[in-house]
């Protein structure tokens, strides 16, 4: 069952006499440089990465620079919804659209498992490619490594992020106030249970897919809406619950939330009851939550909706002293 939808049937994999990942891939010689030349830079193909330089050269633009990078690891590499590689890409995209910025540039770190099938590869970095060109993003340099079999899982990823904030607010969970509304973008706990289902091999009656998307579209709307922000955050590991009481204790204001108006899809629901959890724990990777004051909220509240992956949006709850 082919679980990423992420391919270009025009872009076949890159010839090559080794279908696997050997470590002579990782060792700085003829092979690192062939798998770097027909893999990645073909991949990634941009004016940056064809310097062939140790780093990127950027220019400035005016404004801020917003600066983030995480890693990634996750079993099964794809899932439905999605695969490691657009969670890399997607996750530092839209950690620099928490902070109000546009995303301008990514670098990207492999470490490769001795044994990892060029194939699986190729498909990850083509998926990674498509993820990058609909956020408006490059991936302007990178860094591979291999490690021996047994010492790694298929494949990990660390991106980097620069983006630009072109605008005079102060996106952050100390600029929280009372009389906020919370805005919650989609239906939560998608991501975390489709992985879930796929690694424990369990099956219910609907397939239910990762939310893994950008999510800069949305907040380039709202600034350019002049709506005023005061916090946003995406709901990746603890889901939302653990973003809300982090920016709690962060604010030190209290956060009240109508639970009934939480959205949650039917078959998330379902699932997170059989297995015993609670959806509000459950990661995203395509939900965002936004403090809004309130005489921006109904506004804010119909741009984030007219996305067409969050119509689901609503406010649940608002910031008291």
């Amino acid at each position: 069952m082919n679980l990423d939808n992420n391919i270009y049937p025009a872009c076949p994999l890159p010839s090559s006499e080794y279908p696997n990942i050997l470590l002579a891939h990782g060792s700085g010689g003829k092979l690192m440089h062939d798998l770097i030349d027909t893999m990645f830079r073909k991949a990634f193909e941009n004016p940056e990465l064809e310097t062939g330089h140790d780093g990127a050269v950027i220019s400035p633009q005016a404004g801020k620079l917003a600066f983030t990078t995480d890693s990634y690891v996750v079993s099964p590499l794809f899932f439905p919804g999605g695969n490691i590689g657009t969670l890399a890409v997607n996750g530092t995209v839209n950690d620099l659209a928490m902070c109000g910025a546009r995303p301008l540039y990514l670098s990207v770190g492999f470490v490769l498992e001795e044994g990892l099938s060029v194939d699986t590869l190729w498909r990850i970095a083509v998926s990674m490619r498509r993820a990058a060109n609909d956020a408006g993003v490059r991936i302007v340099t990178g860094d591979t490594k291999v490690v021996d079999r047994g010492k790694g899982d298929g494949v990990f990823i660390n991106t980097s992020g620069i983006g630009l904030i072109e605008h005079d607010m102060v996106i952050s969970p100390a600029s929280v106030e009372p009389g906020d509304a919370v805005i919650v973008s989609r239906d939560i706990g998608r991501h975390g249970i489709a992985v879930m289902t796929v690694r424990e091999g369990l099956s219910f009656e609907t397939s239910i897919k990762s939310d893994c998307a950008g999510l800069g579209n949305s907040i380039d709307s709202l600034i350019s809406a002049g709506v005023e922000i005061h916090c946003l955050r995406d709901l990746t590991r603890g889901g939302l619950a653990t973003a809300l009481v982090e920016i709690a204790r962060t604010s030190g204001h209290k956060i009240e939330i109508d639970e009934p108006s939480i959205p949650v899809c039917e078959e998330v629901g379902a699932a997170c009851e059989i297995l015993g959890l609670d959806p509000m724990y459950v990661a995203c990777e395509g939900a965002f939550t936004a403090f809004i004051p309130k005489d921006f909220a109904a506004g804010a509240l119909e741009i984030v909706r007219s996305d067409p992956l969050c119509s689901d949006a609503g406010i649940i709850g608002h910031v008291r002293a």
